[in-house]
């Protein structure tokens, strides 16, 4: 698509067809008849010399620049300008002229050469006009298009800056309204913290209870296990039959142990027997277990689960199933004291297990407390939505202040086309372009998308800086440098990109047209008025 600028240029150069033709020799233009004067001498255009004016276009070239043979071959470096009336003038290479080829639309580059040559000026002309007068009302389109976006961008602007200051104070309101109801939230977590912590310790203590009674009841089985003539006592002789209590584990469970374990005497009923119960029921194994292997232990550091090369791969939290998240949170009931602990089950970790599964599980809590867990959690469920629109609130801001502060040209004509994105199908591709965001190139028959670059700056001339977007540090190449897209903007009705091209490795060219780059054309009469042929 050709600029404003070129367009009026081309109809300034196609307006020959009522103009009047001046005279000067062959093959010299307007801009230089004034240095063709047929009753003064010649002055070469370079100055290095003066000829008799009848020298001009004697086939003979006798200024170094070739300006006196403008209308011959003589000279190597000169050149030849085709008036072409009714259609735009130009400039061949001397070298062509009479060569038995048409290059001057007006057949002046061959009057000497019989070549069969028609002057084609006036239709070329016809045509082109033609061709620049829908161009011109294209651009008039699209200037009035342009008009049109930037009444709807200042409403847009106005209606941004009044939600601005609407939010603004909607933000304040809510400030207050988060701090309000993070103190109604702390005051009802207090009274339902202590609730929990006495029902919990009323849990430990009837689970210690629990304990104590089946450790009495354990304490007399293993005294009637160990009281072999069932005489009432446990003696020396009836506890070395259990090699595993032996205290310094040498191997070697000797009468002088065992009666230390007995608090030295030799024996001992059910009431002495209490006190050195503890010191021989970690170790003691009961004789109906006698006859099965102890399993052997796995040492703590090969129970951890091995840690992954790449901790990425690692499952995230939404991956756990539900009833392993659920075992969670009864272990968050259990005694602390037994929460980490995850040493293999052996007989005693075992037996430990038995007895915690004895105990059952923690009871409901009271009516009281439990009125008061809901009324702590519904303050925080208000807490949370208070917080959570508040900082929806601040994004509203942050977005607003985005967009109202943008660069979107001189007027904010440009401002439609945020949040918008285009797209061009290729043979292969389909790229897509999101103005003031990203370009993304993605394989037509299936593939993942490419980054081609995302918005970085205006990047046009000074005196036209909105006519070039630069979107930058897309995607790497292999072994190369980071994709980036640059866009030149073209007047048109429609918004659309109009072609993609990658002139050197990695770096992309698009064309894009949209009516908020069109200039206020001139009216074709203004520039047909009062022009002379060229």
């Amino acid at each position: 698509m050709m600029s404003c600028e070129h367009l009026l240029l081309l109809l300034l150069l196609g307006v020959g067809v009522t103009a009047v033709e001046v005279q000067r020799p062959r093959g010299v233009p307007l801009s230089k008849r004034q240095f063709y004067e047929e009753d003064k001498p010649f002055t070469c255009l370079d100055g290095s010399r003066t000829i008799p004016f009848d020298r001009v276009n004697d086939d003979y070239c006798d200024c170094q620049d070739g300006s006196d043979e403008p209308g011959t071959a003589a000279c190597p470096n000169g050149s030849f300008h085709c008036t072409n009336a009714g259609f735009r003038p130009a400039f061949i290479p001397s070298s062509r002229i009479n060569d038995g080829i048409c290059d001057c639309c007006d057949t002046t580059d061959e009057y000497n050469s019989g070549a069969a040559c028609q002057n084609t000026c006036r239709e070329m002309g016809r045509k082109e006009r033609e061709s620049l007068q829908k161009m011109a009302e294209i651009a008039k389109e699209g200037f009035l298009l342009k008009q049109q976006l930037i009444q709807e961008a200042k409403r847009g602007l106005e209606d941004k800056k009044a939600k601005l200051a609407e939010v603004q104070v909607s933000k304040k309101d809510l400030e207050e309204k988060v701090e309000a109801l993070r103190t109604v939230k702390e005051t009802a977590e207090q009274p339902e913290k202590e609730a929990k912590e006495r029902h919990l310790k009323a849990w430990e203590d009837e689970k210690a209870l629990i304990r104590m009674e089946k450790d009495k009841a354990r304490m007399a089985e293993v005294f009637l296990e160990l009281d072999d003539d069932a005489d009432g006592f446990v003696s020396v002789a009836e506890l070395l039959s259990h090699s595993e209590l032996d205290p310094d584990a040498d191997g070697s469970f000797t009468e002088a142990d065992a009666q230390g374990l007995l608090g030295g005497v030799d024996k001992v009923d059910t009431v002495a027997f209490e006190s050195i119960w503890n010191n021989i029921k970690e170790k003691y194994i009961s004789e109906a277990n006698a006859d099965t292997p102890a399993p052997v232990e796995t040492p703590q550091e090969e129970l951890r689960e091995p840690v992954p090369d790449n901790d990425s791969e690692q499952y995230p939290e939404d991956d756990i199933p539900e009833e392993e998240e659920e075992d969670d949170e009864e272990d968050e009931d259990d005694d602390p004291d037994e929460i980490d602990y995850k040493s293999p089950p052996t007989i005693q970790t075992q037996e430990k297990k038995d007895d915690d599964d004895d105990e059952g599980t923690m009871p409901p809590f009271d009516q009281q407390t439990q009125d008061l867990i809901d009324a702590a959690q519904k303050a925080r469920d208000e807490f949370d939505e208070a917080e959570r629109a508040l900082r929806e609130v601040d994004d509203q801001i942050k977005n607003l202040d985005k967009e109202i502060s943008f660069d979107f040209g001189p007027s904010a004509e440009f401002a439609y086309l945020y949040n918008q994105c285009y797209e061009l199908t290729t043979s292969e591709y389909i790229y897509r372009l999101c103005p003031f965001s990203r370009v993304s190139q993605k394989p037509k028959y299936g593939g993942s998308e490419t980054n081609l670059g995302s918005w970085g700056k205006w990047a046009g001339p000074e005196d036209n800086i909105h006519s070039v977007m630069k979107y930058e540090h897309g995607t790497g190449c292999w072994q190369g440098p980071s994709r980036s897209t640059t866009v030149k903007l073209t007047c048109g009705k429609d918004t659309v990109v109009t072609s993609t091209s990658e002139p050197s490795r990695c770096e992309y060219l698009m064309e894009f047209t949209t009516p908020a780059v069109c200039q206020e054309p001139q009216s074709l009469d203004s520039l047909y008025h009062g022009h002379e042929e060229l």
